[in-house]
């Protein structure tokens, strides 16, 4: 079964087609990086705009690298939330059109299930359950993965998703956007122990973050070093590997907690280089299996829709529906 994926839920216009959820045979991403680097964020109407007229072209693109054309796809899956209201829109109403026009069936699917869903596509052997920990610009979240589309939540952040934390350094460290690529770029000539940065541990809530408290702190440190300018390397080694440590602290603790020794990461910040050497190194010592997707299935991409896209439709759960910028694990 062929799946057409599509995604468009923030600044990333992609689409893929993959076959029974787990080959995929293309998988093109138009990145809006360059449109949003000068207003240091997403703006969500230039988003919206930049997907209208690129989707067509992305489309029409992924058929032709996968070798197929659209009498070969046997399905039609699409992000339907969480995300930008007016680029989920956008998404919808092309993938809802070619389901129609085409009278193939159509799976709405939650972005946040998907990235968990992209290690079972880099990574044959994982079985379930295991433990999830998905990562992002937007979102922090423990989890335990039954089974797809069967979540039990464990717990999540409190303010500030580590990407988000990662882009709000990077803006006060004057380092450029997005933060997540541009900390880690640094990091690599910094000393990861210059500062001992705080790790915050929510009260009577083992498996929540917070990183308010950590940005606070490297806010005051900047404001009172005058020789910041000789230091921005380590400043930015020392950052990441707070953010590292709490998420390798309670992601562990849940995987030994649970006595589930599968631990499955997902989500953009799931690139980082730190977090994928010292997450590995450590669940070692202690027995628990880590996974991460390959590099391309980490940030937004249609391949992770298709993929699970194709688990709904072969349960026969398909549209209508409608988009949910808030949706939710």
């Amino acid at each position: 079964m062929n799946v057409l994926g599509i995604e468009t839920s923030c600044d990333e216009t992609s689409a893929a087609v993959v076959e029974n959820g787990r080959r995929v045979f293309s998988n093109v991403v138009s990145s809006q990086l360059d449109l949003h680097r000068r207003f240091g964020g997403v703006v969500p109407e230039i988003a919206s705009r930049a997907h209208l007229e690129s989707i067509d072209n992305i489309v029409k693109a992924a058929l032709e690298d996968a070798g197929k054309n659209i009498d070969e796809i046997s399905g039609v899956a699409v992000t339907r939330g969480p995300g930008l209201i007016g680029a989920l829109l956008v998404g919808i109403s092309y993938a809802e059109g070619l389901s129609e026009a085409r009278k193939i069936p159509l799976a709405g699917v939650n972005h946040l299930h998907a990235h968990l869903y992209a290690n079972m596509m880099s990574n044959q052997k994982i079985k379930m359950p295991f433990v999830g920990l998905l990562v992002s610009g937007g979102h922090t979240i423990l989890c335990i993965v039954e089974d797809v589309g069967k979540y039990n939540f464990l717990g999540t952040t409190v303010d500030d998703a580590a990407g988000e934390a990662f882009d709000k350094i990077a803006k006060l460290l004057e380092l450029g956007y997005p933060g997540g690529p541009v900390i880690e770029k640094a990091a690599e000539k910094g000393d990861p122990n210059f500062v001992r940065f705080p790790r915050a541990r929510v009260k009577k809530s083992p498996y929540f973050f917070s990183f308010s408290g950590l940005k606070t702190a490297v806010l005051y440190y900047v404001k009172k070093t005058k020789t910041l300018s000789r230091h921005i390397e380590d400043v930015a080694a020392s950052f990441q590997e707070a953010v590292v440590d709490s998420l390798i602290e309670k992601s562990l603790a849940a995987a030994d907690d649970c006595k589930i020794k599968r631990l499955v990461v997902g989500g953009g910040v799931s690139c980082n280089r730190r977090l994928r050497e010292k997450l590995c190194s450590s669940g070692k010592k202690q027995g628990i299996e880590v996974f991460f997707p390959s590099l391309e299935l980490c940030t937004d991409n249609a391949a992770m829709i298709a993929g699970i896209g194709f688990e709904l439709l072969k349960k026969g759960k398909c549209g209508p529906f409608n988009p949910d910028p808030n949706l939710k694990l």
